[in-house]
């Protein structure tokens, strides 16, 4: 009870252990602000900044409205983050919003963002970047068939996250530090090289009116799923040291420094080529380097890329079954997923999530999906973040060793911004809006299944 003042809890909360955060294992806390920072820019930095130009070049023919998109969208992650710090100083357990979503309006709601996560946030994106780690592990090595090398890089890090929390955690940390310093480079070098002022001589037209069409509203839905992972390290709150101030540091200077990056990076690829070169072209990385460094370049980038994703994988791999874990501590017929022992991590709900990406390796392609995922994930962040006003009114008295900056502006721009690109993605593509709510409607009947039958009195 050191979180909530008694004097402010409902019945529901007395009676539910799940709604005043008790946990039924308590795993060690072995990871450090560092790791915590490396996994929120490992979560982050994928192949989403590689592709995103080109199609969002393609909707909005303006360089400057592009490089407006990528503020605007690291922003609103910043936001968000700042947001989500509060929150999961409050509550430092493994689990993400699936945690904190139980704790903060209904264990229903809660389930659904844990389910959302595994299908959405987690399994299908490791099964997406696993695929593009094989193409383009492939074209850096002839020799290298695309399947196997997915196949191998999901069985080959779940193993590792799987058997020691610590060791995965220092491989983790190598592979994120490589990719930082391989992204600077290539930014150094572009900036260098690079015609800057052609983003601006080149454009034609008012950015303004390009910025508040609707296409740029759903082409931010496609920059805010490249952002995704500024959560990260909140879905292993319950493994990191002294969380009250690891955890705010960690989820804001791993944004920040994200954002950053992606800036340098669009700056690099606006300047490299023509509009018209790059306009509905997913390799724009390539098409930049080759025009910055030749033909050679092309296929070093390849090599750069799969690297890339290594770490972004190593990172979803380690983060996704924290929530998992959580949901079996809570659900009898997932308690499988729970277990753990020592400094392991925990194995089957590791497990679990690589069959289900493996099934997904096999089975789907997930071009399609971009739209989808970050339709439903920014959905799931905006409910998190109103639940920083729900606790402040509830539980004025509660302890919080960190309070959100620039409250109540900050969260109020996040879940504003968030909710516009949700609208107009509704109005411009229906049929993301449909499937993200199928998605949620059978995560709620599952709930509804497996939930524990007691009776909870009013």
């Amino acid at each position: 009870m050191d979180i909530y003042d008694k004097g402010m809890m409902n019945t529901e909360e007395r009676q539910n252990p799940l709604a005043r955060g008790e946990e039924g294992q308590n795993p060690r806390r072995v990871m450090g602000g560092f790791s915590a920072t490396m996994i929120v820019v490992a979560s982050m930095i994928g192949t989403g900044v590689f592709t995103t130009t080109g199609i969002l070049l393609e909707a909005t023919p303006s360089a400057p409205a592009v490089l407006w998109a990528w503020l605007i969208g690291g922003v609103v992650a910043f936001f968000g983050a700042v947001s989500y710090a509060e929150l999961v100083a409050m509550y430092p357990q493994n689990g993400g919003e699936y945690q904190l979503l139980t704790k903060v309006f209904h264990p229903a709601i809660g389930f659904v963002a844990g389910w959302v996560s595994l299908i959405v946030g987690f399994s299908a994106p490791i099964a997406s970047a696993a695929m593009a780690f094989g193409a383009y592990a492939s074209r850096c090595f002839d020799w290298l068939e695309p399947f196997w090398a997915a196949l191998g890089v999901i069985l080959l890090f779940s193993l590792l996250h799987a058997v020691r929390v610590t060791l995965g955690s220092i491989v983790q940390n190598l592979f994120t530090v490589l990719k930082l310093v391989l992204v600077a480079s290539f930014v150094v070098g572009g900036l260098w090289l690079g015609d800057i002022p052609s983003i601006f001589t080149e454009s034609t037209g008012s950015t303004l009116d390009v910025m508040i069409a609707p296409s740029f509203a759903v082409g931010l839905i496609y920059v805010t799923y490249a952002y995704t992972g500024w959560n990260g390290s909140a879905y292993l709150a319950g493994e990191i040291q002294n969380p009250a101030k690891a955890l705010p540091r960690a989820l804001a200077l791993g944004t920040g420094l994200v954002m950053l990056v992606y800036l340098g990076l669009n700056v690099v690829f606006l300047s490299a080529a023509p509009v018209s070169e790059l306009s509905g072209t997913i390799e724009v990385g390539a098409v930049a380097a080759v025009a910055l460094f030749g033909e050679a370049a092309g296929r070093l980038l390849s090599g750069v890329i799969a690297l890339l994703l290594v770490s972004s994988l190593s990172a979803m791999i380690m983060a996704g079954p924290r929530i998992y874990q959580s949901m079996g501590e809570h659900y009898p017929a997932f308690q499988f997923l729970a277990r753990r022992s020592g400094g392991s991590g925990p194995f089957y709900a590791i497990c679990f999530q690589a069959i289900i990406a493996v099934l997904m390796l096999m089975t789907a392609k997930f071009d399609a999906l971009i739209s989808y995922m970050g339709f439903t994930l920014s959905l799931s962040a905006a409910l998190t973040v109103v639940g920083v006003f729900v606790l402040r009114r509830r539980l004025p008295h509660a302890a919080r060793p960190y309070r959100c900056w620039g409250y109540p502006l900050t969260p109020i721009l996040f879940i504003s911004l968030s909710m516009w690109m949700v609208i107009f993605t509704i109005i411009e593509t229906p049929w993301v809006a449909l499937s993200g709510g199928a998605t949620i409607l059978v995560g709620l009947g599952l709930y509804w299944l497996v939930k524990p039958r007691r009776r909870v009195t009013k």
